[in-house]
């Protein structure tokens, strides 16, 4: 199930230039910004702030740009507020894709993200038309070196709370429910285990396969919402095992 994984995105994404790592930081700046306006700004008091820092820190945002987001949102340096949206749809290829996004101007992004959706040979949904083939689940990646032993970290993880834990190709991905998500970061941490990535995503049930030419179309519609600046995740399920990639 290599190819199907959260592994097999960031290894994809890795090709991206350190230029795009800004759109990256202001988008976790985002996500901190509606968590201190849920919350407040004491992460020990907001969960939700607790674990946008944690997805902040192990994308090597620096603790100024966090520091800065959670000021701004607390109205300290100005405020600008967010709406959550997701969309639905699907890409080409029939190719089922969820968008979460926020954005400070409803009719602006949902045109954009329309656009895109059309361009592609896509088309945009209602709410639910896709969403009925994933589920949320909390995804913990954490990368393979020497010194992690793989049985202490099932262990640690199964004993945190874990639903199950993936053997990735070059990755561990530990898989839990969302409202035990925060309670195993938080003890996998304090073991030691450093994260590549950290979130509460959607995971599909079944996976499509396509000849690449057709599944990079899909990829390039993915990549194209993704530098979108409102757009915060993009969820699909394409599958990306053996899939070379242009």
């Amino acid at each position: 199930m290599a190819g199907h994984s959260k592994w097999a995105n960031i290894k994809r994404k890795k090709a991206k230039t350190d230029a795009q790592r800004g759109k990256i930081f202001t988008k976790l700046g985002r996500e901190i910004s509606v968590a201190v306006k849920e919350g407040g700004s004491d992460p020990e008091l907001n969960p939700r702030l607790k674990d946008a820092i944690a997805k902040a820190k192990a994308a090597n945002m620096p603790n100024d740009n966090i520091e800065r987001s959670i000021k701004r949102a607390s109205g300290e340096l100005g405020s600008v507020s967010y709406e959550e949206i997701t969309y639905e749809g699907y890409g080409p290829n029939g190719v089922a894709i969820i968008v979460e996004a926020l954005t400070d101007n409803r009719n602006r992004t949902a045109g954009e993200i329309r656009h895109l959706f059309d361009r592609s040979g896509g088309s945009l949904g209602a709410n639910g038309c896709v969403s009925w083939m994933f589920d949320r689940k909390g995804i913990i990646v954490i990368e393979k070196t020497d010194d992690i032993d793989e049985d202490s970290l099932i262990m640690c993880a199964l004993e945190a709370g874990a639903e199950d834990v993936k053997d990735e190709d070059g990755a561990f991905e530990v898989i839990t429910q969302p409202m035990d998500f925060s309670e195993v970061r938080e003890y996998l941490e304090k073991q030691g285990f450093k994260f590549v990535s950290a979130d509460v995503e959607m995971l599909p049930q079944n996976y499509i396969e396509l000849e690449d030419e057709q599944s990079n179309k899909v990829l390039a519609l993915v990549d194209q919402l993704e530098d979108n600046d409102d757009v915060q995740n993009v969820y699909h399920n394409l599958d990306l095992d053996d899939l070379e990639l242009d």
